[in-house]
């Protein structure tokens, strides 16, 4: 095998031998773009190289255990590693390859000497600048020396860290190094065909500034930057170019300062913009995803493209993208619901196919739902054309995400989308639909007895449960499935819409009561503490319940310690019939699945464990109970406790408003506002659990028929079909299935593992572009951290990061800080001084609970996880939205 190979003989297939800095130079320069020519020493040679070192297996072993967070170590070790590479002899045989190579493009010319290894310039991961780069050289002495180097610049600290931390093998890492034509460019700069800070696939952003590319990449300029869309200048900011990098005649670089009139003009002609532009287009069109670009222009006004890679830190686009031809928006569907892990794809089939429009047929999935890297969003453009929609949805939605509303907002005053006339009919359909729904809402909140809602609220959703389960018993096969979509379909508009009216009262009395409070009172402080203990909350009541569990625990010492020591599910509860007291728990604990078992953490999607799957995922709920709670029903003596606090506000409120001027007219609103606040809020957890119970039922089915596709061979598992849509397991169950099922399972595990790491955007368009809505001002101070308070109320302790519910180690007194919440994390909240969530707005359910439980919160806190650590001694506070980290305080 060759160890030397002209960029005429390379093209993308060369990656393993020349890297991915390589193989994009040949493919680009076999494409007719403007590359300077070059040649590529292969991984071949690099093999040979490290192989002619009796050391290097140990170093190889020496990193695979290396600890990456120890910096220290870190270094030491890629020294010693390059520092041996600097002795190892490279052979005559590669140096005679490299000398022909060399003499065939001309001895008398300068080269830039790049690195370029095997996993670089790819699209999961670029690895830019994590290899040297050495430019003007001359010679071939020279040559060798920079290529030696390359070589051992695959052991620098930054090269080390960032393949442990992408989970590549560093043995499996070859380096080959591209030696290429140097260019003496007039500028030089980054060209990026995509916006990478907004991701706006439209917009092209090139960076420029005078000399070599190195000033640039390095940081040491501020460089003009310019923006493209459709063949249009739309940008120009001019950077403060105080220096640059020249080459030198005689070999080298030199670094110079530039006048200030050289500073302060426009590097790059808008001509020679324009046609930069037009060039990175065709090479994104080439490679068919959006490229990040090394380019120069020499004094004759001569472009050359040094380098191309993808960029991969591009949000993915919505899948399926549009075909109309208009700027749509996607609202995160995870964001909404508190689950911000990645769904399966059946997980996002079943919310599709639920979703009420959209729908080309009968029970397949809509329109109205797409998905972008295993996240679900929903495009509700189409709504938002309408006026009313499009006013008042966005509003809403701050009680979902205070970011995605105000990002939502400005979305739809855009000329671009707000322009586009709303379809024809659809304010017709809505205002039809929403008609009966208005009317019941209507009466709920002026009319009828809000006691009666419980009773009534309950009964829908028993009907409704049992409908559903009923029917899907009496069928088999594809019928099954095709009966599970249509059923699917009309939950909303069989189910939910009965259910709204119920519910929404009882937000609509709390925003009013809140509203008239604060302008005939002066402050809304009862309304607050009316949030405690609301009646017939199922998710509290639920929480209630695993303080029982806890009390069982505390009864039981030997129930306690097994527990604590129990981690295999699958000999959960043979092992509890031999703990002294275990029966007695098992009893309390089926009890409790039977009513909860379909519950978890991330219900949302219809693959995640349920508690009845997976008892044990309880256990650390149930002991965080037992351990914290001073005695057995504290924490129903707490929920008795909240509820006379929240009547005792209830008759204050009543009675201070009394005693304003027309007190008595403003006493019955206010009287009649308290009584379906308190009577109907709390139902607001009755439509999700109604749906999660719906979901368990659906589980099961899809599982029954799953099993019979084992038994047939069709699938591996029967946990695979969560890998499948509806429609695809029932053309499976049908024969009708075209394609390697097995192969296009194993695909989307690998791709949904790897997803499941991208942290989903809020709020994005079908150009790309991520909106990061402003949020309100904010009274907190300079260094704290920002979000929504949601919870009133300021305290500080010691902060707990819990990534999940299954494995919290919560201690009474702690902060919680979470990436989200949902029913699933309910019993922890006992435990809680005040909370702290990635995600979520006013209504979500982890600000509900926390208002019920009277603890402060804060929510929507971009990254809270990383930017807080255990351990840390906080400040939370709920009135004015912000995080602070402070001192530990000295023991006393």
């Amino acid at each position: 095998m060759a160890c030397v190979i002209p960029f005429s003989d390379i093209d993308k297939t060369s990656l393993p031998l020349v890297g991915g800095k390589g193989a994009n130079l040949g493919e680009m320069l076999s494409a007719g773009f403007p590359v300077p020519n070059g040649m590529c020493i292969s991984t071949v040679a690099y093999e040979t190289f490290v192989a002619n070192s009796a050391s290097m297996n140990g170093f190889f072993r020496d990193l695979q255990n290396l600890q990456v967070n120890d910096l220290a170590q870190v270094q030491e070790l890629g020294k010693r590693i390059r520092d041996h590479l600097e002795t190892v002899p490279i052979l005559d045989d590669i140096q005679q390859d490299i000398r022909e190579g060399w003499s065939s493009i001309g001895e008398d010319k300068f080269y830039a000497v790049r690195s370029s290894a095997t996993a670089e310039d790819l699209p999961s991961a670029s690895f830019a600048g994590q290899q040297d780069t050495y430019l003007n050289i001359k010679g071939f002495d020279s040559i060798l020396d920079a290529v030696r180097r390359c070589w051992a610049s695959l052991f620098t600290d930054r090269a080390i860290i960032y393949r442990a931390r992408n989970q590549f093998q560093h043995k499996e890492v070859l380096l080959s190094v591209v030696i290429q034509e140097m260019v003496s460019p007039e500028v030089s700069g980054i060209m990026f065909t995509a916006d990478p800070v907004s991701g706006h696939r439209k917009i092209i952003t090139i960076d420029a500034s005078y000399g070599l590319g190195e000033a640039l990449v390095s940081g040491l300029v501020t460089a003009d930057m310019y923006q493209v869309r459709d063949e249009a200048i739309v940008t120009k900011n001019i950077g403060s170019k105080k220096l640059a990098i020249y080459s030198l005649p005689e070999g080298g670089t030199v670094t110079k300062d530039l006048s200030e009139e050289e500073q302060n003009a426009q590097a790059l002609s808008d001509d020679m913009i324009l046609q930069l532009a037009t060039i990175g287009k065709r090479i994104e069109a080439h490679y068919g995803c959006e490229q990040d670009i090394e380019w120069c222009v020499t004094a004759e006004k001569e472009i050359y493209i040094v380098q191309s890679r993808p960029i991969t830190t591009l949000f993915p686009l919505a899948d399926p993208l549009p075909t109309d031809g208009t700027l749509h928006v996607y609202l995160s569907f995870g964001h909404a619901q508190m689950m911000t892990r990645a769904m399966t794809p059946m997980g996002r089939s079943v919310i599709r196919t639920m979703i009420p429009i959209g729908h080309s047929v009968p029970g397949d999935e809509s329109i109205w739902g797409v998905s972008a890297a295993s996240h679900l969003y929903l495009d509700l453009t189409t709504a938002l054309r309408t006026p009313m929609f499009g006013r008042v949805f966005p509003k809403i939605l701050a009680n979902a995400d205070e970011q995605m509303s105000a990002g939502l907002q400005e979305v739809v005053q855009r000329p671009e989308f707000r322009d586009v006339p709303p379809s024809k009919g659809l304010k017709f359909t809505m205002v039809r639909n929403l008609f009966p729904m208005a009317r019941q809402f209507f009466m709920n909140l002026f009319i009828r007895d809000p006691k009666d809602t419980l009773f009534y609220t309950n009964s829908i959703m028993e009907e409704a449960v049992a409908s559903f389960e009923k029917r899907l018993s009496e069928v088999s096969g594809a019928e099954r499935i095709h009966l599970l979509q249509t059923l699917l379909q009309n939950v909303f508009p069989s189910v939910i819409t009965l259910l709204a009216p119920q519910l929404f009262p009882g937000i609509l009395a709390m925003k009013l009561l809140e509203r008239f409070s604060e302008k005939w009172l002066g402050d809304a402080t009862d309304v607050a503490i009316m949030h405690r203990s609301l009646p017939g909350n199922v998710t509290t009541e639920m929480g209630l319940r695993v303080g029982d569990l806890g009390d069982c625990v505390r009864e039981h010492p030997a129930v306690m310690e097994y527990l604590a020591s129990s981690s295999n599910s699958d000999t959960f509860y043979e092992g509890l019939q031999d703990v002294k007291g275990g029966v007695e728990f098992q009893k309390e604990l089926d009890s409790f699945l039977s009513q909860y078992g379909m519950r978890c953490s991330g219900e949302i999607d219809i693959n995640n464990e349920r508690w009845s799957e997976h008892p044990s995922s309880l256990i650390s709920s149930i002991l965080t109970v037992a351990r914290n709670e001073q005695s057995a029903g504290d924490h129903r003596r707490k929920h008795v406790q909240a509820n006379v606090e929240a009547e005792e506000a209830a008759h204050r409120i009543v009675e201070r408003v009394r005693n304003t001027p027309w007190g008595f007219f403003k006493a019955i609103i206010v009287k009649r506002l308290v009584n379906v606040f308190r009577y109907r809020a709390g139902m607001r957890e009755h439509p999700k659990y109604t749906l999660i119970r719906m979901f368990w039922i659906a589980k099961k089915v899809l599982l029954e028929e799953a099993n019979t596709l084992v038994e047939s061979g069709t699938l591996a598992a029967a946990s695979d079909i969560f890998y499948l849509g509806l429609s695809e397991v029932a053309s499976l169950l049908a024969n009708t299935f075209e394609g390697d099922v097995k192969e296009l399972i194993l695909q989307r595990k690998e791709q949904h593992v790897k997803d499941d790491n991208v942290h989903p955007v809020r709020l994005m368009t079908s150009e790309g572009e991520v909106v990061n809505g402003a949020r309100k001002s904010s009274n907190a101070p300079e260094g704290a951290i920002l979000g929504s308070g949601v919870s009133a109320g300021v305290v500080e302790g010691y902060a707990r990061v819990v990534m999940s519910p299954d494995n919290a180690e919560l201690k009474s007194g702690e902060i919680m800080i979470a990436p989200f919440t949902d029913p699933g994390w309910t019993p922890l909240f006992n435990s809680a001084k005040a909370l702290v969530i990635c995600v979520g707005g006013m209504l979500t359910h982890g600000a509900v609970v926390a208002r019920e439980y009277g603890i402060p919160a804060v929510v929507g806190v971009d990254n809270a996880t990383d930017l807080i650590k255990t351990g840390q001694y906080i400040r939370v506070d709920g009135n004015e939205g912000y995080i602070l980290i402070l001192p530990t305080p000295e023991e006393p």
